[in-house]
């Protein structure tokens, strides 16, 4: 099929306003709870009559401050309530939300800074203050910069005491449905971030169609736990939907501790992006092996997806049936522990999940919904739903949009969430904006039934010397199921076979020495040597060409000594690899290969 539409089903006034919800929850229920804030050893709730009043003062301090309709502020903090109430504060205030990564490099936050005009900055403290005092000093347009932990919120909120009510919801009721809500700029995994403008119609638009389409996870009693980077359109997309349809949320920064979080908190449905969830996969596999129950894991991972997969075909038998009670008794029921115990779904998107992880999960009783959006998307586009899933898809389009393949196979699509340009960038817009379709970049297919899949980057196409066009993402995704790997960058344009680099995941590593009797401290340099280690990245390499053609399988690798990073430039904020730095950092590795 080339083109799939869904009918809208709701609309958008013309003064639809983000912070309209805010307002409304503390009239219509004040005693809700929208979100839980980190206090007394737990959880502390805030209602929605609490959450309007920190709001109000926020936005009347940014009021007193100077900040106009439409001005941009921006935040640069880690995920945490803070990041919330100051969003919806700007909103209230009439401005434009200016999204910063906490990772972003000084120039990136350079570039951002000045090319948005942002007039206010709030960091999360005085560490991020520091690191950037020498880009916002030279800022032309930046008048201030506040630290959350040093009481940007008492701040602001004392600064607009002689701001009135009425003059705050005078300036709160001049925003349009039109006007801009945020700006995000692209991960920038190639060239210099774009600055993308999305609209308070595009956000609405995007919380109407999500709430349609997950209607039975996202409701009034149901919890989530917040840990994705707010600065990611994703994360903020559910953050706002999860609040308009009286969702009550967490939020956390600390991935470190996040299974004791799920256990405290016990979230009903969590949304990440899939190395995460091939990281909860690999990591109980490596525990069951290093527990000398490897082989019952294996058994347990094939049954579930093996059950899984009978879903779609009328249902599984008595038999596998069977096996599938023993293993929920010895294996699921762990892993649905882990998530808290009431995780009974997740969501994924930011990049490809893959059939194999989404039968497993499902088949543990935590389906994994796979969507697919972009920044310019306002996130979700299309999504599997309880209603309508495939695994191995991104799904169907939400209420109101179009999808549809052009003739050189990308993806092309339509609708309300769809953002109008880019932010002083007319040419950017005019080259992915063309008669009326945006243009993804994304190579896929849509079958008879609406669901897309996607195939691959248009701009990460490989070809060979011999003319090949090789799609990296199925063998780079084959790979990195694997326990031991980490990450994994396929390579060979113009290159007479296919190559690969291939890093270390160091949480799998210890478990490994130690099965191998090999000294806690043997340092990477070595294990990459190893030939045992070598053995199984070799076998890795063997099940990952087995999905792909001859030409297109990888002849030759190399072993990192060392893993790509956010903090090195090789990964985005969602650990989507920088090929344009991966190859400029390990160019000697890359040609190593074809020496």
């Amino acid at each position: 099929m080339r083109e799939f539409s869904v009918p809208q089903s709701f609309s958008i006034p013309e003064d639809a306003s983000m912070a309209d919800t805010v307002f409304r929850h503390a009239e219509e229920d004040p005693k809700f709870v929208p979100f839980k804030r980190p206090g007394n050893g737990g959880w502390v709730d805030v209602t929605a009559a609490e959450f309007a009043e920190q709001v109000s003062a926020v936005a009347k301090g940014l009021i007193a401050s100077g900040v106009g309709l439409g001005d941009r502020v921006a935040i640069l903090s880690a995920t945490r309530y803070e990041w919330v109430v100051i969003d919806y504060a700007i909103w209230t205030a009439g401005g434009c939300t200016v999204a910063i990564y906490e990772t972003s490099a000084p120039d990136q936050a350079k570039w951002i800074l000045e090319d948005s005009g942002t007039s206010l900055l709030v960091v999360e403290n005085a560490k991020q203050a520091d690191a950037l005092k020498v880009v916002t000093d030279a800022a032309p347009d930046l008048r201030e910069v506040l630290q959350i932990e040093a009481g940007a919120i008492d701040e602001l909120s004392k600064r607009g005491e002689g701001v009135t009510d009425e003059q705050l919801h005078e300036r709160r009721h001049q925003v349009r449905a039109s006007s801009p809500a945020t700006l995000i700029y692209t991960s920038g995994t190639t060239g210099r971030p774009k600055g993308v403008q999305l609209t308070h119609s595009n956000f609405y638009a995007e919380s109407a169609a999500v709430k349609l389409a997950l209607s039975d996870a996202m409701y009034a009693g149901r919890r989530t736990l917040m840990f994705l980077p707010l600065a990611h359109v994703f994360a903020r997309a559910i953050s706002f939907g999860a609040f308009d349809a009286k969702v009550t949320v967490a939020h956390t920064a600390d991935l470190t501790t996040l299974l004791d979080q799920f256990a405290a908190f016990q979230p009903h449905f969590i949304l990440s992006v899939p190395r995460v969830f091939e990281k909860v996969y690999n990591s109980a596999k490596q525990k069951a092996y290093d527990g000398g129950k490897g082989s019952i894991f294996e058994k347990a991972s094939a049954t579930a997806i093996a059950y899984s997969e009978a879903q779609d075909n009328g249902g599984a038998g008595l038999g596998l049936k069977l096996k599938h009670a023993l293993f929920d008794k010895l294996v699921y029921s762990k892993l649905r522990t882990a998530l808290g115990g009431e995780c009974d779904r997740a969501v994924s998107g930011g990049a490809a999940l893959g059939a194999r992880l989404g039968h497993f999960f499902r088949g543990i009783g935590v389906p994994v919904y796979e969507g697919y959006g972009l920044t310019e998307t306002s996130a979700a586009i299309s999504v599997n739903t309880t209603r309508a899933q495939k695994v191995g898809t991104v799904g169907k389009p939400i209420d109101g949009h179009a999808a549809k393949i052009g003739e050189d196979g990308e993806l092309l699509l339509k609708g309300p969430v769809v953002f109008g340009g880019y932010w002083h960038n007319e040419q950017a817009t005019a080259d992915s904006i063309r008669d009326g379709w945006f243009h993804t970049g994304d190579l896929g297919s849509i079958d008879e039934e609406g669901y897309i899949s996607i195939t691959g980057r248009k701009k990460e196409i490989i070809v060979t010397a011999g003319g090949k066009n090789v799609a990296p993402a199925v063998l780079e995704d084959a790979l990195r199921a694997h326990p031991l790997i980490s990450q994994c960058l396929v390579v060979g344009d113009g290159k007479p076979f296919i190559g690969a680099l291939i890093t270390l995941d160091s949480e799998t590593l210890p478990g490994w020495k130690e099965r191998h009797g090999l000294a806690a401290d043997t340092p990477v340099s070595e294990l990459v040597k190893n030939p045992d280690l070598v053995a199984e990245i070799d076998e890795a390499v063997a099940e990952g060409n087995k999905k792909v053609s001859n030409p297109e399988r990888i002849k030759k690798y190399r072993i990192l000594e060392v893993d790509f990073t956010q903090e090195t430039g090789e990964l985005t904020p969602t650990l989507k690899l920088k090929r344009n730095v991966i190859h400029k950092e390990h160019g000697a590795a890359i040609e190593a290969i074809y020496a």
